[in-house]
């Protein structure tokens, strides 16, 4: 879930790590900012209106507002759960980053315990909610996206670039658990919504990789695939944003959308494949996040030609 809306910040040396003292944590005004912070609300969003946007397409049209609000809220849970869980197991990493060493458990404003019953708590009541106000393929779903996220992912950041795949898996969930929601099932219509975006993250994920590489690799992350080989990044990222651009044409042969929408995610993939192909040439911290931003405007913008060519249809 992590993946779809990536802050970007400006890239900074390497620091030290920072000490920790649990005994000052902040009085409740700073403790509620705190929890805002801890839920990565950007992220939230755009992972709702994924969640949304997949609804909608499975509803073919009769959609209820209270069964999306629910889906909604017990999915709201699961990102809450999922980013507290993934900064309860990298509180010791992200002392050494100084993009993550403002995060509420490395600036002590909250204690592990804390966060740690956040998350969990979290998890069980998005679990119960969905499964009673929803619908028990919904709520295990969701479930299995925290699993893979805080569970598969995040650990394996220490060990293999290779992670960025397994977190793609939980990244590209969140419209599928609206397909879900709405009654689909796990069919090719909800296939293509996950393919678009589990496409999508790898140049995403490779650009912020790349900017941040000296503190991963101070923090022991290991997110760089080649280390150490000029072009592999950008080439990596071409190959992914052009198998985006078919991957993004599979709702079309689905009956989702039209070719409204075939035009849009044509000129949004080439858009995609400009940036990370101007990266591959040039590997530099300008053109990577050109490719971070391209992919920023991109998810939203297909997301919502989605939307709008399926209700023209329907119309």
């Amino acid at each position: 879930m992590n993946s779809l809306a990536s802050s970007v910040t400006t890239p900074a040396t390497p620091v030290e790590s920072v000490s920790l003292d649990y005994s000052t944590i902040s009085p409740v005004t700073g403790r509620l900012s705190a929890y805002l912070e801890l839920s990565k609300p950007r992220i939230a969003v755009m992972v709702l209106f994924a969640a949304t946007v997949g609804y909608l397409l499975a509803s073919q049209g009769n959609w209820q507002p209270w069964p999306l609000v629910h889906a909604c809220f017990g999915i709201l849970l699961a990102v809450v759960s999922s980013s507290s869980l993934n900064q309860f197991i990298e509180r010791d990493t992200d002392r050494f980053m100084l993009r993550t060493q403002r995060r509420p458990l490395p600036s002590a404003r909250l204690s592990p315990l804390e966060v740690l019953c956040i998350a969990l708590g979290c998890s069980v009541v998005s679990f119960v909610y969905l499964s009673v106000l929803v619908n028990a393929l919904t709520a295990w779903m969701t479930l299995l996206t925290t699993v893979l996220y805080a569970g598969f992912y995040t650990p394996l950041k220490r060990y293999t670039a290779l992670c960025t795949v397994v977190g793609a898996v939980p990244g590209a969930l969140p419209p599928v658990l609206g397909w879900t929601a709405a009654g689909g099932s796990l069919d090719w219509g909800a296939f293509s919504l996950f393919a678009i975006l589990f496409v999508w993250q790898f140049p995403h994920f490779l650009a912020i990789a790349w900017i941040y590489r000296s503190q991963y690799e101070q923090a022991g992350l290991k997110m760089v695939p080649g280390r150490g080989r000029p072009g592999i990044i950008g080439a990596i990222s071409t190959g992914y944003a052009l198998v985006l651009i078919p991957v993004s044409l599979l709702p079309i042969q689905l009956g989702l959308v039209g070719d409204l929408y075939g035009l849009i995610a044509m000129g949004l993939g080439l858009a995609y494949v400009w940036s990370a192909f101007r990266f591959q040439r040039e590997e530099s911290r300008a053109r990577a996040r050109m490719v971070l931003w391209i992919s920023l405007l991109y998810l939203p913008g297909i997301l919502t030609a989605l939307t709008l060519d399926h209700w023209r249809l329907l119309s």
